[in-house]
């Protein structure tokens, strides 16, 4: 038996070669060179804290990339802009503030920016009163820690607290002070009445909680 090969005329040949080479599924090395960077393995929940040391990129723009701390108003100073507030933001929102502020202030019409953690500012809490260990506790980088949370890392409540009543106190980024009233006893008693969202609060750094010590 003879074997047929098949072959293609010459002229559809170079057809479906040219259409392979025009295909969007095609890229040639300087497409690739033009496609902007990817941001890694950056943690883009982070909510961006005072003092935070950031690196703030713009894509194709070296002289507008620079190496910022978020100052106490919770700011960042950039090229041409100025201060853009950060504080609180996590990482994507924080890079979509950036490029709206290049963006209204007509410097750049479409603006790539990345922004990576170069340093982490200090994340502590600190809690007193009726718990087991009192003290500064560090909270974690990229989830949340809530009052019962860190009552559970001081050991619990101690057998005089009132756990219905127990207070943060927090410092916002303008100076003002503002409390809030948690009841951490109800969470761990499983009460049907009590509001998980209400009083299970995230923390954020520089919080003051207070375990006051119930009346006898």
């Amino acid at each position: 038996m003879i074997a047929h090969s098949f072959s293609l005329p010459i002229r559809l040949q170079w057809f479906f070669a040219l259409l392979l080479a025009l295909s969007p599924w095609s890229l040639d090395t300087a497409q690739a060179q033009r496609l902007p960077p990817t941001t890694g393995t950056l943690p883009l929940s982070y909510s961006i804290a005072l003092t935070d040391r950031l690196r703030v990129g713009v894509y194709q723009e070296d002289d507008l990339s620079i190496i910022a701390r978020v100052d106490s108003q919770g700011c960042v100073n950039l090229p041409l802009v100025g201060e853009v507030k950060v504080v609180g933001l996590n990482i994507a929102f924080a890079q979509r503030a950036v490029e709206a502020a290049y963006v209204d202030g007509r410097f750049l019409r479409k603006p790539q920016v990345t922004i990576n953690v170069e340093e982490y500012a200090p994340r502590e809490v600190s809690i007193h009163g009726q718990v087991r260990t009192p003290g500064r506790y560090s909270l974690p980088i990229e989830a949340t820690m809530t009052v019962l949370d860190l009552v559970t890392k001081a050991g619990g409540l101690t057998d005089t607290a009132k756990g219905t009543e127990i207070t943060v106190t927090r410092v916002l980024p303008n100076g003002e002070r503002t409390k809030y009233t948690v009841d951490v006893e109800s969470l761990i008693k499983g009460k049907d009445k009590v509001d998980v969202q209400k009083n299970a609060l995230p923390l954020i750094p520089g919080d003051i909680v207070s375990v006051p010590e119930r009346v006898i």
